[in-house]
């Protein structure tokens, strides 16, 4: 019972910590402590075995996923790449369909392995133009980020997305793992979700919401804010003569994604994504070699940014690895094992529970898949069938309030509050998915 207690309570503490802004690392060692001893395990093996182990097999396995995708996603932000794909879309659709512009801007660069954060970078001043001259409540934006960046592209058959990849090193699998079943659910989740946020916006402004930009924005009053307000008074058409060809800009993300899916057939999904990965930043450096006015800069913060990813995803590995070692870890996995349900609905339950616990889809799934994937693949389950569930699990509880890129771009790239921008990111990256998962479940169920 105490260990029980002191999991659940860890489990809280690191959500809550997390949320308070407190570093995930420290947050993670604390909770790991706190396992260790209401687990009876020996700290000092607790951490120095369990905690290392878990935290520096997630590193060996995944980091130069993590560099290249950061070096890719920088290398497409310094050539303006990314500005001229949103900016295409945003020319493409006006700002009379501003929501939906945002989403396609962020959904295109997120199917083509550029980073999360990045996207939300890129887009956001796009969004601002748009909503603002279609007087669309501000507070939508982040939403509109979210549901592009991570509710279907994240978790679709052939995303270059960690999320995706991670299941084929425990099941065996290919990125496209599957099927049709997996493409009919990301679509139904952008179809859904489009029309979801379509109605949320069209209520608020028969409300009475209008454009605001809070003052809380984070560029306020800074020589880049001042170059967005400026901006701002630019139609589409003078910035895209500024920017490079949307055929240059969009090619290296076709091969990204062409170069993963096709490579992995022939290899291992980790090495075909390093090949692709490198491909595409090489494609875009040629192509746009006129806007590159920085090469070594864009590589060197590429690779910081990298490191703190993988380190803090690291971070709540080690303590999902040693929180594995409890004898309360042992039996919740048991529990759930074995209810009297489709293992593939215990397989989303536990990865869903365990992302939705750590606030990381990657780290849940680093946590979860080499516990759970033996014992699945013991039952006889079909592996891309596992794989597609997993993805989808990773991808719905995880986008809880503490989780780091909700955090960051509802805070730090769009200057709103969880209180006024939160509800629509909750409804369109964790409910939807979550809906979706079991779709994808019931579907494989019945074909």
């Amino acid at each position: 019972m105490i260990g029980m207690i002191g999991l659940i309570g860890s489990l809280i503490l690191l959500m809550w910590m997390t949320l308070k802004g407190i570093n995930i690392i420290v947050a993670a060692l604390i909770s790991s402590l706190i396992v260790a001893i209401t687990g009876g395990l020996n700290l000092e093996t607790a951490l120095t075995d369990y905690y290392i182990t878990g935290f520096t097999r997630y590193f060996a396995s995944w980091f130069f996923i993590f560099l290249l995708g950061a070096i890719f996603g920088k290398i497409m932000q310094e050539t303006q790449a990314a500005d001229s794909i949103a900016n295409w879309v945003s020319r493409t659709f006006g700002p009379q369909r501003a929501v939906f512009a945002t989403v396609a801007a962020a959904a295109i660069m997120t199917y083509g392995g550029v980073s999360l954060f990045v996207v939300g970078f890129a887009v956001y001043p796009i969004a601002v133009s748009l909503f603002k001259r279609a007087n669309l409540p501000h507070r939508f934006i982040p939403g509109a980020l979210a549901f592009g960046s991570v509710s279907f592209t994240m978790t679709s058959p052939g995303s270059p997305e960690i999320q995706n990849l991670i299941p084929t090193e425990f099941f065996g699998t290919t990125p496209t793992a599957g099927g049709i079943v997996g493409v009919i659910v990301g679509l139904t989740i952008m179809l859904v979700g489009g029309f979801t946020i379509s109605r949320m916006v069209k209520k608020a402004v028969t409300n009475g919401e209008g454009f605001y930009l809070p003052d809380s924005h984070p560029l306020k009053n800074t020589e880049a804010g001042k170059e967005l307000e400026a901006d701002e008074e630019k139609t589409a058409e003078d910035r895209a003569k500024e920017l490079p060809n949307i055929i240059f800009a969009i090619l290296p993300l076709v091969v990204v994604i062409a170069g993963l899916n096709i490579l992995a057939q022939f290899m291992s999904s980790t090495a075909a994504a390093m090949i692709s990965l490198t491909a595409g930043v090489a494609l875009a450096c040629i192509l746009m070699y006129p806007y590159l006015k920085r090469f070594w800069q864009p590589l060197a913060k590429g690779s910081e940014d990298a490191l703190v990813a993988i380190a803090n995803t690291c971070a709540v590995v080690g303590f999902g690895a040693v929180a594995a070692e409890v004898s309360a870890f042992d039996a919740t996995v048991d529990t759930l094992v074995n209810l009297p349900i489709h293992p593939l609905f215990g397989l989303g339950i536990a990865v869903t529970l365990i992302c939705g616990m750590t606030g990381s889809a990657s780290g849940g799934l680093g946590i979860a898949l080499p516990i759970l994937a033996p014992v699945y693949l013991a039952m006889g389950q079909n592996p891309g069938e596992m794989h597609r569930v997993a993805t989808l699990a990773s991808g719905a509880l995880d986008s809880l309030p503490h989780n780091g890129y909700v955090v960051t771009t509802i805070r730090a790239i769009c200057g709103e509050t969880h209180k006024r921008a939160y509800w629509p990111v909750f409804i369109l990256t964790s409910i939807l998915p979550l809906c979706g998962m079991i779709l994808a479940i019931l579907l494989y169920m019945i074909f």
